[in-house]
């Protein structure tokens, strides 16, 4: 792909994603506190696949395409992900270490998709990484603290979310589809292997007990994961893949955690350190030298059409 910022369109749908996303991980832990993580889990992919599926078409792409993307970004990335959350990981530290999903995307777009990449966007994502050592690192005595078995459960998580954006690049190489079908098709693989967990693991008389006893926070909170969060912001994201390279597009998520920070300080009294803070501006700083190299490539382009 050539060097080209991203439009405004773009910079406007990774905006709106970054926003959600920032959210969701408050919506995740309101959403943990009546429902277990792979019950929640079945429940979120059941509310944005199966109200669809029906007059949604099914995208022009091999099942395999679908099946791993699927199973990737829904069971592998929200099932340690929701564990995490539920072992003792904050709601504004989810939204940072997740972010980690933008090194792990660069480093295996490489070999995988045999993507090229800049010099600029490797210090970018060093500073930023900077960022987010600052931020997980910061001790303290108050609630912004995380437990070392949350920790490497959101790591892992977003490992898998990596993988699910190689999924999709490779996809979009196969032929064009549409991103919304792709993602309602794709959210029916993660459904019976969550319904299949949570009654391992909780058995059938307390996963039955938390659906009767669910109230009006479970249910907004399973509408907002699966309509705002899944169909929403997965279908911007995976059309900024398809018009991009993965390591120009996955860096914006890198912002996830100044709205995450903000949002579990705000509505759950998470109290981030100083620390955290001025890593959440490094983060920032990191993504946009990492954007500075195709704005500056898009500007010299314009300049020699001019001239």
């Amino acid at each position: 792909m050539s060097a080209t910022a991203l439009s405004r369109g773009d910079l406007l749908r990774a905006l709106v994603v970054v926003v959600i996303w920032g959210l969701n991980f408050v919506v995740m832990k309101l959403g943990l506190q009546g429902l277990s993580p792979m019950l929640l889990g079945a429940l979120r992919f059941a509310a944005a696949a199966l109200p669809f599926i029906w007059f949604v078409p099914r995208p022009n792409l091999p099942w395999r395409y679908v099946a791993g993307y699927g199973l990737a970004q829904g069971l592998g990335q929200f099932g340690f992900l929701f564990l995490g959350l539920q072992l003792g990981m904050t709601a504004g530290m989810a939204s940072v270490v997740m972010q980690t999903q933008a090194f792990f995307t660069l480093l295996l777009a490489i070999p995988v998709l045999g993507e090229r990449t800049r010099l600029g966007q490797w210090f970018g994502l060093t500073v930023a990484l900077g960022g987010l050592v600052a931020i997980v690192t910061a001790q303290g005595d108050g609630p912004g603290q995380m437990t070392l078995a949350g920790f490497v459960l959101t790591l892992s998580a977003a490992f898998m979310w990596a993988i699910s954006n190689l999924v999709a690049r490779l996809a979009s190489r196969v032929t064009d589809f549409d991103p919304f079908h792709f993602i309602v098709w794709s959210s029916l693989f993660p459904i019976l292997p969550f319904v299949t967990l949570a009654l391992l693991s909780e058995g059938w008389h307390t996963t039955e007990a938390q659906l009767r006893g669910m109230g009006l926070q479970a249910w907004l909170a399973v509408l907002f994961l699966g309509w705002m969060a899944t169909l929403l912001a997965y279908s911007l994201w995976t059309r900024l893949l398809k018009r991009h390279p993965a390591g120009r597009v996955t860096p914006f998520s890198l912002l996830v955690p100044v709205v995450g920070l903000w949002a579990a300080w705000v509505f759950l009294q998470e109290s981030p350190l100083p620390q955290q803070w001025l890593g959440a501006a490094t983060v920032l700083l990191g993504l946009l030298i990492n954007q500075a190299g195709g704005w500056l490539a898009a500007w010299r382009q314009r300049t020699a059409a001019r001239a």
